[in-house]
């Protein structure tokens, strides 16, 4: 029942920016935790990004201090801000919600940082 659905995503060189959204198909965002996951080809997808209901903000060592997670509870909306962008940011972004004892995603969108 729960959909993501993102965009955003796209080729930037390195040094850009880009901002992901993700956009929820009811108003969850703001009472389960969410965020913002990412898969490089041949490596283990990790957690770029998370907030809580509460509005704590987790990142990963590899983005931290580039990389800003937010969320518009009236537009029922997460984005990710990505600034400084690095070759080793490229990859298929994915968005979150845990809803009780489910993981939802959303269909991933592709960031390509390259000269």
């Amino acid at each position: 029942q729960v959909q993501l659905v993102e965009s955003g995503g796209g080729l930037v060189q390195p040094g850009g920016s880009l901002r992901l959204s993700c956009a929820a198909s009811g108003s969850i965002f703001s009472i389960y935790p969410t965020g913002w996951y990412r898969q490089a080809p041949g490596k283990q997808r990790e957690l770029v990004a998370g907030i809580t209901s509460g509005g704590s903000t987790n990142y990963a060592d590899s983005v931290k201090g580039r990389f800003t997670i937010s969320r518009d509870n009236y537009k029922n909306t997460i984005y990710l801000r990505m600034n400084s962008l690095k070759p080793e940011d490229t990859a298929v972004y994915y968005c979150y919600i845990d809803v009780r004892d489910r993981r939802y995603w959303g269909q991933g969108t592709q960031v390509t940082v390259s000269s």
